[in-house]
């Protein structure tokens, strides 16, 4: 059946604010939802064939064959759903979402996304309906919208779920600090009584902001040939050992030429006074690409601002907040991060 929304539509996109906002912009009300930490995707469903959609507008279909499977045996009737494509790992009552089982299932080799996708299964967090059937939602309110959401998915399971919300902004407040150990990364506020807008920031997003005091080891030249491009970072282990944990970039061009004389003290030399270059992780983004960084003696520190980690290393790219010539490298450790507490992510999904 033909639909009047298909999954190439460009989704709804979220504002940063600092606070859990109280009531939407000009007024009227809010209602909040987790902030999902996966791929966001469209998913619509004609009757017969199920088809998922990034937010650039790529088809992510091919890389995620159970999920295909699942919605297709899962959704009562056609549709076209917004949500969340994620991959949860770990034992019952313990699990998580897992940034890097998600990440690796953009591949070319369909033999190596069929392992993934029996090893780790995909789920998908439907949290708007833009079609039900024949007819268009995108002119409803986002209260018309939820309550049509919930009708059609009375009860879901895996791999479809129906995100939880609230109008309690209070509640919320609780899910942005309770929900971050189950690799939730933060709260969404929505007006109730705004329509859908594709590509439209009308949405508000709080997620988790902190600093840390990290190490500036290495930097890669801009892709324009001039100045720092980025400035990797790195922090001392239990055991004493240095270790990348990301990098910080978005510089002007000011910034750029004028940090690269700044550093050139600071610069690695050989017994010939070469500059000593080191070579970045590569992976499958990077496989193509020079990752060699200039080498930094481990002296400078920068206090960073990030949202949060994964595993041992930076979730995102951090911004700098400035620098310390008052803090002594070899302080900076990974004690300083604040770890939170774990929470099962099945208690969000239920």
């Amino acid at each position: 059946m033909p639909l009047p929304v298909d999954a190439s539509i460009e989704p709804m996109l979220a504002k940063a604010v600092p606070a859990v906002p109280a009531a939407a912009p000009g007024g009227g009300p809010l209602l909040y939802e987790p902030k999902w930490d996966g791929f966001r995707g469209i998913v619509a469903y004609d009757g017969e064939t199920v088809e998922i959609g990034s937010r650039g507008g790529k088809s992510l279909t091919r890389y995620f064959p159970e999920l295909v499977e699942g919605l297709a045996a899962a959704l009562p009737g056609p549709c076209v759903l917004d949500g969340e494509v994620v991959v949860p790992t770990g034992e019952p009552g313990a699990q998580r979402l897992d940034w890097e089982a998600l990440s690796q299932r953009i591949h070319p080799a369909a033999s190596r996304i069929a392992r993934l996708a029996a090893e780790t299964p995909a789920s998908f967090i439907a949290f708007d309906l833009l079609a039900d059937g024949e007819r268009s939602l995108l002119d409803a309110p986002f209260g018309e919208r939820r309550r049509a959401l919930e009708a059609l998915l009375p009860s879901p399971a895996a791999p479809l779920f129906v995100t939880r919300v609230t109008d309690d902004a209070a509640l919320a407040e609780r899910w942005l600090a309770e929900f971050e150990g189950a690799g939730l990364d933060g709260v969404v506020a929505k007006p109730v009584d705004a329509a859908y807008a594709p590509a439209k920031r009308t949405m508000l997003k709080v997620k988790h902001h902190r600093t840390a005091d990290v190490i500036a080891t290495g930097y890669r030249i801009h892709a324009s040939g001039r100045g720092v491009g980025s400035l990797l970072l790195s922090l001392y282990d239990a055991d004493g050992v240095l270790r990348q944990v990301g990098g910080v970039s978005a510089f002007t061009t000011k910034v750029r030429e004028e940090m690269i004389e700044a550093l050139e003290p600071m610069v690695a030399r050989d017994d010939d006074g070469a500059p000593v270059r080191g070579e970045g992780e590569r992976n499958r983004f990077s496989s193509s690409k020079d990752t060699s960084f200039v080498v930094l003696r481990p002296e400078l520190v920068l206090e960073v601002r990030y949202d949060q980690m994964e595993g041992d290393r930076f979730r995102h790219t951090v911004q700098l907040e400035r620098w310390r010539p008052d803090r002594d490298a070899r302080s900076c450790t990974f004690e300083q991060l604040e770890v939170p507490h774990a929470y099962d992510l099945g208690a969000v999904l239920t």
